[in-house]
Order: C-alpha cells, then sequence, then structure tokens
C-alpha cells in the first residue's frame, strides 16, 4: 500500500518509539544535538524529528510521514542512485576543505549564507573557499534560510554569482520577496536562479511560490510535507524543477528522502541528502552517507546497539513522547493537510 496509511494508535507508536539524541560534528541550524523519535511498523522504521522550535501542527505533518514511513510502502523508484551534494555549515575558510572531505565523490556543494552573527565577506570568504576547494566544474549552491531582506539579497547574490553559483535557495523569508527579487534580479542582469525551500515546506500554501512566479524551482523535504506521497504530489502540482533535502535526518530519515528523489518524474540536480555525514554517528547499521556522490533507494536499519549508545536522556524522552501523543491527536482531528 502506497500513500497514507490508516493512523495506528498513539500506544503502538510509543510502545515502538526509540528516542536518540545524536552528536553533530558542527554546529549546524543553531544545534549542536539532533533529537528524533524512531519506531518501527510493519513497512520498515520511521522518524518523527521535527525541530524543536516548531508548534505541534507544524510538527504533526512529520509525525505523518514516519507513519508513512513505518505502516506504507513507497512508490518504486525510476532510478537506481540519486546524486547528492556536500553541505557546508557556517564555518571558517579555512575548515571547508575538511568538511568536503566527508562527503565522497559529490560534486555540487551547498553552502550556508546569511548566518546571524556573520557578515557578507564571512559568506564570500566560505564560498571562495568551496570553489577553490572544489574546482571550476563543481556546482555551488547558497542557501540562506530567508536570512536576507530584499536589498540584501539582490547585493550578496550580486557579489556571490563571481563564483558561478547554481542557485540561491531561499534568499528571503516570504513569497512576495521571492517573486520581487526574481525581477530585481533579472533587471540588474544578475543570472542566478532562486529557489524556494521554507517557502514551500512551512507554507499553508506551498503552491504560491508557483502562482506567483517566485522561484525557478523548489526544495523539498519529505517530513515537512507530510510524507513522500504528498510530496510528489506538491511537486507535480508546483510544475518546476526539483530538489529533494534533508532536516538534518538521521539514516532512516534520508532514507524517506532518498525514496521521493527516486520516485520524481525528473532530476536534473544533485539532492541535500548527504547531512547524515554531519554527524558524530548515526543509527544505522550502513550510515546513509554518499559514496561516489551517490545514494541507492532503500530502507534503513537501525543498529540496536547504536539505538541504546545514542539514547536520549530521560527528561528529553518524556519531551518527546509528550510530543508525540500531541501531534497524534492533531492528526486524529483531521489535521494538518
Amino acid at each position: 500500500m502506497t500513500g497514507s496509511p490508516d493512523l495506528p494508535d498513539v500506544s503502538d507508536l510509543l510502545e515502538r518509539a526509540q528516542v536518540v539524541a545524536l552528536p553533530m560534528r558542527v554546529r549546524f541550524r543553531g544545534v549542536d544535538v539532533r533529537e528524533a523519535v524512531l519506531f518501527e511498523g510493519p513497512s520498515g522504521w520511521g522518524e518523527f524529528a521535527p525541530f524543536v522550535e516548531y508548534d505541534d501542527r507544524e510538527a504533526s505533518r512529520w509525525l505523518a510521514s514516519a507513519i508513512e514511513a513505518a505502516y506504507a510502502a513507497w512508490p518504486d523508484p525510476r532510478r537506481e542512485v540519486v546524486p547528492v551534494n556536500a553541505t557546508v555549515p557556517a564555518v571558517g575558510p579555512d575548515d571547508v576543505p575538511a568538511v568536503l572531505a566527508r562527503f565522497d565523490g559529490c560534486a555540487t556543494a551547498k553552502v550556508k549564507v546569511a548566518e546571524s552573527g556573520q557578515t557578507l565577506a564571512d559568506d564570500l570568504d566560505r564560498v571562495a573557499a568551496v570553489r577553490d576547494t572544489m574546482g571550476p566544474s563543481a556546482r555551488i549552491r547558497v542557501d540562506a534560510n530567508g536570512g536576507w531582506s530584499l536589498d540584501e539579497a539582490v547585493e550578496a547574490i550580486g557579489k556571490l554569482a563571481a563564483y558561478d553559483l547554481e542557485y540561491a535557495e531561499q534568499p528571503c523569508a516570504t513569497v512576495d520577496e521571492l517573486a520581487r527579487l526574481r525581477k530585481a534580479l533579472a533587471r540588474n542582469g544578475i543570472d542566478v536562479p532562486v529557489a524556494a525551500d521554507e517557502s514551500i515546506r512551512k507554507a499553508e500554501d506551498p503552491l504560491l511560490v508557483a502562482r506567483l512566479e517566485a522561484a525557478d524551482l523548489v526544495v523539498v523535504k519529505v517530513a515537512p510535507l507530510g510524507g513522500v506521497a504528498r510530496a510528489l504530489e506538491i511537486v507535480e502540482a508546483c510544475g518546476l524543477p526539483a530538489v529533494v533535502s534533508s532536516a538534518l535526518d538521521t539514516s532512516v530519515g534520508i532514507a524517506a528522502g532518498v525514496a521521493l528523489a527516486a520516485a520524481l518524474p525528473g532530476l536534473d540536480h544533485a539532492c541535500g541528502l548527504g547531512t547524515v555525514s554531519l554527524f558524530e554517528r548515526d543509527v544505522a547499521r550502513q550510515p546513509l552517507r554518499p559514496r561516489g556522490g551517490v545514494l541507492v533507494p532503500g530502507r534503513a536499519e537501525p543498529d540496536r546497539e547504536a539505538l541504546a549508545a545514542l539514547a536520549a536522556p530521560d527528561e528529553r524522552q518524556r519531551w518527546w513522547r509528550e510530543r508525540l501523543v500531541r501531534c497524534h491527536a492533531l492528526l486524529a482531528d483531521g489535521s494538518p493537510r
């Protein structure tokens, strides 16, 4: 069965739930330790790991995705491998080579920019170091996570364009700003495509981006959209090229992202699914880290010893279980969609 399964009883999920805490190699998106709830169902393992600041309504989509993974089947893949990009956090330029070395064979890099407390000069130095390390043939994209105003984005992208950007991901926070930015870049002769991420996965109306012509492509993440089947529906409805990315998932969550990328009708860009390399240790027997720049579709199987070693402290176990119960109640009430 593909698509949305029947909602399992919350007691069943709680009985199966394993709460883990994975230390990061490098601070990323303000996170030093990534927490997640994993549970096994008849189809395999699912992952429930919305960021702690998300409210229950938003987080319940992540639970729907985890339930789909554990209790339903994913679509058949259209391709045998999925190309993957390296991910470079907001590190100094001297640290860039060591970060890139963790992503075997990746010919594309996504570079975090617009980090709080840093400057455009920091971003330029980081992107320059990536270009120097990877060479002229590599693809480089930047991700601002909506951190720039419209004017700041025009200035920053104009300067970063010197490093031959593949695209700029979510340079501004709102869909309206993205639409105006595309026009401003065109007026200024800055040939850098705009990608929408948060404007898809955090939006009440993820199709607004396409209607307002606010992006050249969309970045989709399985968990925030409610699962592989729902993400496929959104990509099809948007009618724009898609890049599949992760949300600091363990290998269990990454497997869902790879399933989506493998099922897309077209895939012209490397996907942001190599972030397991940012963890000191993963939960899987065979962590889903890129080899030769690609990942292979398939389920991730957690290692029981790793689950025990990475178990979250008791107070965090309680916090996540209570959150799961609240989000399950929202799903039982029929929201969100």
